[in-house]
């Protein structure tokens, strides 16, 4: 590990510290603030279609001001938005932080790019490594995010005006420590800003198959996790409860970081990725067979590792499939396929868990795990006619 990349994997720590006491507490404020209780999810919706809408502009973004100043953009971003959040709190303004959350969604779109910055500050061969190394820095905001969110909770009289406050904070010091960083030169040909459009990329079965897996994975894991309180409380399970699972789950997510670069290199990548997707329906199946805190608690584990095995595998999968003129365009739209399903799956994860039940829910997600089954088979299968040949 390098300077730069030992950096970049604390900077996607304190990135997953602001997403994780957001998701912990945004619903929460919103309840409080919103004038009808259907509204309250609103901010946490907010979130995730920020994320969406403001992709493109973080990929022009990346493209003109390069790595590092458009990263500083983000942070910036961020620092201001954790300040309107305390404001809306405080002044018990639910548009207002509606409005804030959504500027917030800049910044996560901007640093879901980390992960593609981490292979440009390696060594060709130890790409793989890398991404898996900055995704383990999630674990950084595993244990740091709801432990703010508990800890600040009370700092002043309006609830959680404290934690948006401790989020400024931790936008202020992710700048200061990318001040530090050094970002590989964009070249002249990347400066063109030429190559192909995003319909044309998607005409190549290994970004397709990138773009679809990591979209895909990514929103059945959301759709099953966020779904867990409220299965949980409706089997009668207490919150304490619910609280262990999600931890479990989310070390499920980010501790296999440290390892999967590893098996990549060693295995490949779409191998890799088939062990993540078999995890899902290990997890699945799990779900299925009971409704007891062991059944969820090992069904969220395992969902956590799939979802590493999956996104990191489709990371890496992208990474050879555009020149470096393209990697801007490339890299926001897969980062819009992957917000757009996250909105999805939020907003349905509720309604179908209230109405249809934990059961169902889990039968319909087989749904886009065959999908990215079949993906994964078919890119296979055309690799290997070649070697056949």
């Amino acid at each position: 590990m390098n300077r730069n990349l030992g950096l970049l994997v604390v900077l996607q720590g304190l990135f997953l510290t602001n997403n994780v006491t957001f998701i912990a507490i945004n619903g929460l404020v919103g309840l409080a603030l919103a004038p009808y209780g259907w509204m309250a999810t609103l901010p946490v919706m907010a979130y995730v279609l920020g994320g969406a809408l403001f992709t493109g502009l973080v990929g022009r973004t990346q493209a003109r001001l390069g790595r590092k100043r458009a990263f500083q953009t983000g942070l910036a971003v961020a620092l201001v938005s954790a300040l309107l959040c305390a404001v809306a709190a405080s002044t018990r303004t639910f548009w207002l932080l509606c409005a804030s959350t959504l500027l917030a969604g800049y910044y996560s779109a901007n640093a879901q790019l980390y992960r593609f910055a981490s292979a440009e500050l390696a060594a060709p061969g130890l790409r793989e490594k890398a991404v898996s190394l900055v995704m383990a820095g999630g674990l950084l905001g595993a244990v740091i995010g709801p432990r703010l969110a508990a800890d600040t909770r009370d700092w002043f009289a309006a609830p959680f005006v404290g934690a948006y406050l401790a989020l400024a904070g931790v936008a202020a010091l992710a700048m200061l420590l990318l001040s530090f960083m050094q970002f590989p030169p964009a070249t002249a040909q990347a400066a063109k800003r030429g190559g192909r459009s995003v319909a044309q990329l998607l005409r190549q079965p290994a970004f397709l198959v990138a773009a679809l897996a990591g979209s895909l994975g990514y929103g059945v894991m959301n759709l099953l996790m966020a779904a867990t309180p409220l299965a949980m409380q409706q089997c009668g399970l207490p919150f304490g409860d619910a609280a262990f699972v999600l931890q479990w789950h989310v070390v499920g997510m980010f501790a296999p970081g440290f390892f999967t670069g590893h098996l990549i290199k060693r295995f490949g990548t779409l191998p890799v990725m088939a062990v993540g997707l078999a995890l899902n329906l290990g997890c699945i199946a799990i779900a299925l067979s009971g409704v007891e805190l062991q059944h969820f608690g090992v069904a969220l584990f395992l969902l956590g590792v799939g979802w590493n095995f999956l996104f990191t595998g489709s990371t890496t999968l992208s990474l050879s499939t555009y020149a470096p003129e393209e990697k801007d365009r490339a890299q926001a739209a897969l980062n819009f396929f992957i917000f757009a399903t996250l909105a999805c799956t939020s907003f349905a994860s509720g309604v179908l868990v209230t109405t249809q039940g934990w059961t169902w829910l889990n039968v319909g997600s087989l749904l886009p795990v065959a999908m990215v089954g079949a993906g994964l088979a078919w890119l296979a299968l055309r690799n290997a006619r070649p070697a056949t040949a």
